[in-house]
């Protein structure tokens, strides 16, 4: 039976529905946001996001989860949230590593348009449109954070509506005077009123790394670093650590894997171990290299870039001949420029081409000073033939290199794949494996590998710039496919990407992906990983292994790593990566407290370049490693991993409870709004569109859309969010669904009768029963109420019957929600209409009583953080005055026992100082307690005056009701 059309008081009153902002602390607030976003949301990242947005009066928080469960997710609602309120100055700062995903996440998952800016476009829109080009995106800013650091004056100058930290433990230590970048942000970021701090180890040494993060939120949450240390560092640890926890638990949300269980279903990674022993020539090859790269003077390598170069070559000798050789070359080249007087080729620009993640790696690897120019005389007698003579070198490494046909590991990944296949058949996984390599050059010999093997015809390739004639070809079939779909964005390298990924998916069997290259795509089809090439940095591995175990994934993952049996160094990394880190087999893969005590990774990888560079014996190899793992584990610290559980974990049924509850919450609000969605665009489009269960095909443009400015809407089929995928994305933010909402909104409403037909419902609504056959008036009134800085729409419904009886609680909005139809009004100017004017009154005060009583407990939150501020930078000083007590009675003791005049004069004279000092401590203390005193009530000031009520009242429509 087919519903009917809701009459147009009833479009109205469903369009505000879908637009009022809602109460930040309800599921109700976010929920454009769930019907919009493409991913099927957990309860915990509902209820994390809820938290972030539900304080007007909070400046920001952390949030903590376990590694695994969505934090991105997490940040995408409340992002998505402050766009939909068109709160849109939103900076993200992430690792440099991290830009594309979180770009793609956020196009993907909630349909936003980032803007990654780096130097390259930073520098283009400065000269192009001279102003701060942190203003000029249309989408949510992605920066790095060495890119935040060194624009931190842009930065400052931006009113942000929200600032996004990832891996935010990066800026734990900002109370030390070494985190550069830590306090250059904190000092950037001081005015933004809204901030969500990302990360899985909030703590990993020093409770004061707590106080750090903290105060990047809110300097007023603890007072000075000797009031915190004081408090909280010191003995009586129990009752500190449930001050500190109380403290902490407003503006830190941790939730764990255990917690969320049952909601994600978690497989497992299995990992295969392919060795290998390289060919004598290929072993002679490293071995020339190696020895190159270990002088301590080189002509080739800028001495300002020397260890970040050498680390991209030695990886390029562990990835392939082929890699090595390209690198040989370019080398040789710069040097040969150098003699011939001619400009000199950038060596981290041409190296970039092929190891493509050395731009991020670079933004992370701090070296000394540039070189100094070349003279202008050019290079002496002696400089030239040392020139020369390298070159020589380099060119009979080249040839070495390019003479040796075949690659030990490259047979050795045949022999890996078809043991790994048929581990993914024994699981039930499809036939599809993504191959990692951190080279291009390497990707080409790998494709031209398996080109003559049963996978040659399955085989797309996946970079950074994807240009090849496959992957262009692949990009115009694709567009041919998905013509007149929402799949295109119009962006020739977001869609090529998906494109190849799409193409992976549905018809090949492996793809050969550089690491910059996949970055931000999900794989979750494909559960074999395998890493022709390993990286050193833990956090990359993570990210590859990644893209595939994952939300939605499946199966098992296969994981497959290569060992070099003849390279001592290789196995020692292996087996660093394996049993340390964990990263390759178990659930989880590595543990929060190993990747947060590794930082960005970026330093981790140096300290294993410098053992390449520096060891030669296996006993010298072996050493090093291992006191890279002890390093490593004194860097995790038990005792806080412990103090964390305490401050920061909540174990018990209440949590359970919450989700169950916040699940069923969240998928209620999502179905709701969305059936609402459908109703009203079926009642705006009328015979424009033909509707069935799970969208509508719309045949040609209502009338009236061109004049609203909003050209161009595709004809063609539409569906909701998370359906099948190949039709128009139908979302509240759609321009389509903004145009309805706005044509229901508008439209100015006459007088008139709706007569209700409760059996046409369907549904038994007891409370409606007793007013079948009855009649009355109805009105719909919107309620905006301004109060702390927010501003929330209510749609105030009451109704009455036109003998005097009130229908009671939300019996009149459930009468709006019954199918109708219109008459022309005829009571409208009888008595009854007084008792309704008493009803509206009523629920009017009750709903602001409600507001006020929410707002109180923030205003009140606010008040309990100001005063423990207070105490605590009182305790300060009372401390210090503590210290110069117990000096003076030491003093004094020691006067008391001196054996001479002489002496006992002099502790006489160092009492009368302490005594003095301790006078002018105290004088100081009332006029610090009163100068904070004040602080504070001016700062409660403020909050009151945020905490008086604005109300706006404004009748939609009022109306006679009939109930049949």
């Amino acid at each position: 039976m087919t519903q009917p059309l809701l009459t147009p008081h009833q479009s109205q009153y469903v369009a505000w529905l879908l637009t009022r902002r809602a109460a930040a602390d309800t599921v109700e607030s976010l929920a454009s946001t769930l019907v919009d976003s493409q991913v099927d949301l957990n309860p915990h990242q509902v209820d994390a996001a809820l938290f972030a947005c539900r304080n007007p009066l909070s400046r920001g928080v952390i949030l903590a989860d376990e590694v695994g469960l969505g934090k991105t997710i997490e940040a995408g609602l409340v992002i998505s949230q402050r766009w939909a309120e068109r709160r849109r100055k939103i900076l993200i700062i992430v690792p440099a590593n991290l830009r594309k995903q979180w770009h793609q996440e956020l196009q993907d998952k909630f349909s936003l348009q980032g803007l990654i800016l780096e130097a390259k476009n930073y520098n283009a829109i400065r000269k192009q449109e001279r102003q701060n080009p942190f203003l000029m995106a249309s989408g949510p800013i992605i920066c790095s954070y060495q890119f935040a650091k060194a624009k931190a004056k842009d930065i400052k100058e931006i009113a942000w509506d929200l600032v996004v930290l990832d891996e935010a433990h990066r800026l734990r230590n900002v109370y030390k005077t070494s985190n550069v970048i830590a306090k250059t942000l904190k000092e950037a970021m001081g005015h933004v009123h809204s901030k969500v701090l990302l990360t899985a180890t909030p703590l990993q040494n020093s409770l004061l790394e707590l106080y750090g993060l903290v105060s990047i939120i809110d300097d007023r949450v603890f007072g000075d670093l000797d009031s915190f240390r004081a408090q909280f560092t010191a003995n009586g640890r129990d009752q500190a650590f449930s001050a500190l926890r109380e403290r902490l638990s407003a503006v830190c949300k941790r939730t764990l894997r255990k917690q969320v269980q049952p909601y994600v279903s978690y497989t497992a990674r299995k990992a295969i171990v392919q060795e290998f022993t390289p060919s004598t020539e290929e072993q002679e090859l490293s071995r020339l290299v190696a020895e190159y790269l270990r002088r301590p003077n080189l002509q080739a390598l800028p001495q300002s870039q020397r260890q970040l170069i050498s680390l991209v070559l030695w990886k390029l000798l562990a990835s392939s001949t082929h890699a090595i050789a390209g690198a040989l070359e370019t080398m040789a080249k710069r040097l040969q420029g150098v003699l011939d007087a001619s400009p000199v080729v950038d060596l981290t620009e041409e190296l970039d081409e092929d190891y493509e993640s050395l731009d991020e790696t670079a933004e992370e690897f701090v070296e000394g000073d540039d070189d100094t120019p070349p003279d202008a005389a050019g290079p002496s007698k002696e400089e030239r033939a040392a020139i020369t003579s390298e070159i020589d070198e380099l060119r009979h490494f080249k040839t070495l290199a390019t003479s040796i046909r075949e690659n030990a590991k490259g047979k050795a990944l045949l022999t890996a794949l078809d043991k790994a296949f048929a581990e993914l058949d024994r699981l039930g996984a499809a036939k599809k494996a993504i191959i990692f390599t951190e080279s291009r050059r390497t990707q080409d010999y790998l494709m031209s590998l398996l080109a003559d093997t049963p996978y040659g015809d399955g085989i797309v390739l996946f970079n950074g710039t994807n240009s090849d004639a496959r992957a262009q070809a692949i990009y115009k079939d694709w567009l041919q496919r998905h013509e007149g779909t929402d799949r295109i964005t119009g962006s020739k390298t977001a869609d090529t990407r998906a494109a190849l990924v799409e193409h992976f998916r549905e018809r090949a069997t492996v793809m050969i992906a550089t690491e910059a290259g996949a970055e931000g795509i999900n794989l979750q089809f494909c559960s074999l990983v395998i890493n022709y090439d390993l990286p050193w940095n833990p956090q990359r591995i993570e990210q590859r292994i990644g893209r595939c175990h994952r939300y939605g994934q499946k199966h098992d993952v296969v994981v497959v790593n290569f060992v070099d049996l003849s390279n001592e160094a290789d196995k020692r990394v292996y087996e660093l990566l394996s049993q340390k880190f964990q990263l390759f087999e178990g659930v989880f893969g590595a543990s929060d407290e190993v990747l947060g005590a590794i930082g960005s990774g970026v330093d981790f990888e140096r300290r294993i370049a410098e053992i390449y560079q520096n060891c030669r014996e296996p006993e010298e190899i072996k050493a090093s490693f291992e006191q890279l793992q002890l390093d490593l584990s004194s860097e995790i610290n038990e005792a806080m991993v412990k103090t964390r559980q305490l401050l920061l974990e909540n174990f018990d049924e209440e949590v359970q409870d919450k989700l169950r509850i916040r699940a069923e919450d969240s998928r209620s609000a999502r179905n709701r709004f969305e059936r609402m969605l459908m109703n009203l665009t079926r009642a705006e489009l009328g015979d424009c569109a033909d509707f069935d269960d799970d969208g509508f095909n719309l045949r040609r443009a209502p009338d009236g859309i061109e004049a609203s400015g909003l050209s161009g809407i595709a004809l063609g089929r539409y569906e909701l969010p998370r359906r099948s995928g190949e039709a128009h994305l139908y979302r509240i933010h759609h321009p389509l669904a903004q145009w309805v909402l706005q044509q229901a909104k508008s439209r100015k409403l006459d007088e008139a009768k709706l007569v209700f037909d409760y059996d046409e419902h369907g549904t038994k609504v007891s409370t409606l029963e007793p007013y079948r056959g009855k009649a009355g008036w109805l009105t719909c009134k919107l309620l905006i109420v301004e109060a702390l800085g927010n501003q929330e729409q209510h749609l105030l419904v009451a109704a009455t019957t036109t003998d005097g009886v009130t229908l009671a609680e939300d019996d009149p909005e459930k009468l709006l929600r019954l199918p109708a139809s219109t008459r022309a009004a005829g009571l409208f100017h009888q008595v009854g209409n007084a008792s309704l004017s008493a009803d509206v009154e009523n629920r009017k005060s009750k709903l602001l009583r409600e507001i006020n009583q929410r707002n109180l407990g923030y205003f009140e939150q606010e008040v309990q953080k100001l005063d423990a501020w207070a105490d605590d930078l009182k305790l300060g000083l009372e401390q210090e005055i503590k210290e110069i007590d117990r000096e003076i009675k030491e003093v004094r003791r020691t006067a008391a026992t001196a054996p001479t005049l002489e002496e006992k004069l002099s502790w006489q004279k160092k009492q009368r100082e302490l005594e003095s000092k301790r006078s002018k401590l105290r004088r100081e203390l009332f006029a610090r307690q009163d100068e904070v005193e004040a602080q504070r009530n001016d700062l409660i000031s403020q909050l009151e005056a945020q905490l008086q009520q604005q109300v706006e009242e404004r009748t939609l429509f009022t109306i006679e009701w009939e109930l049949k």
